[in-house]
């Protein structure tokens, strides 16, 4: 993004950043990837879902899906999906079945 314009007001203070748009939708993209929809953080925040649940239920998937790209089964995943903590390890695991970084799993 070396191909910025900088638009001035009448003071001449900065008020718009001109980017090619190939530029913008490059970082729309990157910067996409790591938000959590809005659906998401009220089923957490207001239903007091667990995260892993509500994104599940999100992206329209069942718990057997999912233990399914994990490799497990689905009352394992079960507990997992409830469970008030889980490993590093394994939210990484579930994060990528899911589609989603680790870190879109960190709502509280």
């Amino acid at each position: 993004m070396d191909r910025v314009q900088i638009i001035t007001d009448n003071e001449g203070r900065p008020a718009f950043a001109v980017i090619p748009y190939a530029d913008y939708v490059a970082l729309r993209h990157h910067t996409d990837k790591d938000l959590v929809p809005h659906a998401v953080v009220t089923r957490v925040l207001v239903d007091d879902v667990p995260p892993i649940r509500a994104w599940r239920e999100h992206l329209g998937l069942t718990q057997q899906e999912v233990a399914d790209r994990l490799s497990i089964s689905q009352p394992a995943f079960a507990k997992q999906e409830n469970a008030p903590r889980v490993r590093k390890a394994t939210r990484e695991k579930i994060a990528a079945a899911l589609g989603i970084h680790a870190a879109q799993l960190d709502i509280t």
